[in-house]
């Protein structure tokens, strides 16, 4: 005999939209271990590094991405396992609206004056990656000469 549908199978109301499992926001990913960082912290620094002219640098012994020279993002240390990850980018136009949201604040060392953000994740929470990736490219162009920039928008179309 076939199940009764219940409330819970039933449609969402119209507008709202059931989010697939393991994509609400702020919830752990079920694809990485707990509390396991490294794999999107590799990402985000494959990112960083397939950029225009981009080095890497260890400058105070945390990893930077650089490009002519200047930090367009720092990535911090390597996380390990059971312990948070972070970065700060520099975005110069949309830093207060990054700021409205709960894992961001300014930057350190008077760096948050000039539109340097910092995100921080600890473990059980998922970090946006698609999100982090769009603020390195925003702050990689704040940072960039204009050459490298338009080097990288034309490999983007």
């Amino acid at each position: 005999m076939p199940r009764k549908k219940s409330a819970r199978d039933a449609a969402p109301p119209a507008g709202k939209t059931r989010r697939a499992a393991g994509r609400r926001a702020g919830k752990a990913n079920p694809a990485r271990p707990p509390g396991d960082f490294r794999p999107v912290s590799r990402e985000l620094r494959a990112f960083a590094m397939g950029l225009p002219g981009a080095t890497e640098d260890f400058p105070w012994g945390d990893r930077v991405a650089k490009v002519n020279g200047k930090v367009f993002v720092f990535l911090g240390l390597d996380p390990v396992p059971g312990g948070p990850i972070g970065l700060s980018v520099k975005l110069p136009d949309s830093h207060e609206e990054a700021l409205d949201l709960p894992f961001t604040k300014p930057t350190a060392y008077g760096l948050g004056k000039s539109g340097w953000v910092t995100a921080t994740f600890q473990p059980g929470q998922e970090p946006p990656v698609e999100i982090l990736k769009t603020w390195i490219a925003k702050s990689y162009r704040a940072i960039a000469p204009k050459k490298l920039v338009a080097k990288m928008e034309s490999s983007d179309g």
